[in-house]
């Protein structure tokens, strides 16, 4: 009886380990082919972004001096807090995320879905211009992989499409349950990264406060 209970148990962790290596081959596999994808992207989307700046310095030299110096909205909301939106390759795009300290470089798309997490990182929700933007990606080394290793005090920046960057430092990390939105989201920090552990049974949460000029 003992001898089954053993032979048991070993087949049960043969089997295990053969589950965890073929989830590290998957995950290492997906890992390069979004990798190639961000490669792929980065150019396009810093094109974009310069397109669009030196458009709009254009339009701003175009207006006689007085009407530049003194043309501002009289409504303080006047402005939508939607962030600018371009398509590439299909896909929206609002902006890029660099993290200097891990040499990543990253694009983020407007939308969040299964099919997007594998290509880039995602805004979840939020904006930078309402100060609670979340953005969340995979655990791929090459994308939100490393995160886990920063320390508070670590430098990142976001460049939104319009060419306004915006840098923030570490001030926490903390773990959340993968169904715990609201806290997710609760919009108390300006920029939120999370990314999930293997498995998926919780996220790693990194929040930011903003570095004032």
């Amino acid at each position: 009886m003992k001898r089954s209970i053993g032979i048991v148990c070993m087949i049960l962790g043969v089997v295990m380990l053969l589950g965890a290596g073929a989830l590290h081959l998957m995950n290492t596999e997906e890992g390069n082919q979004a990798q190639e994808s961000v490669e792929k992207l980065m150019p396009q989307l810093m094109e974009a972004i310069h397109e669009k700046s030196n458009a709009q310095s254009n339009e701003a030299s175009d207006l006689p001096q007085h009407e530049a110096q003194t043309a501002q909205p009289i409504d303080p909301n006047f402005y939508s807090t939607e962030m600018t939106e371009e398509i590439i390759d299909g896909y929206g795009f609002v902006g890029y995320l660099s993290v200097p300290s891990l040499e990543l470089k990253l694009p983020v798309m407007s939308q969040s879905d299964d099919a997007r997490l594998k290509i880039s990182p995602c805004r979840f929700s939020g904006s930078t211009k309402t100060d609670d933007l979340v953005i969340g990606g995979h655990n791929y080394w090459q994308h939100f992989g490393q995160l886990p290793d920063l320390k508070n005090g670590a430098i990142v920046t976001f460049t939104d499409m319009d060419g306004k960057q915006t840098t923030y430092e570490l001030i926490t990390m903390e773990v959340l349950e993968p169904n715990d939105v609201q806290e997710l989201t609760k919009g108390e920090y300006p920029l939120t990264l999370f990314t999930c552990t293997y498995g998926g049974s919780s996220r790693i949460t990194l929040r930011f406060d903003i570095v004032k000029n």
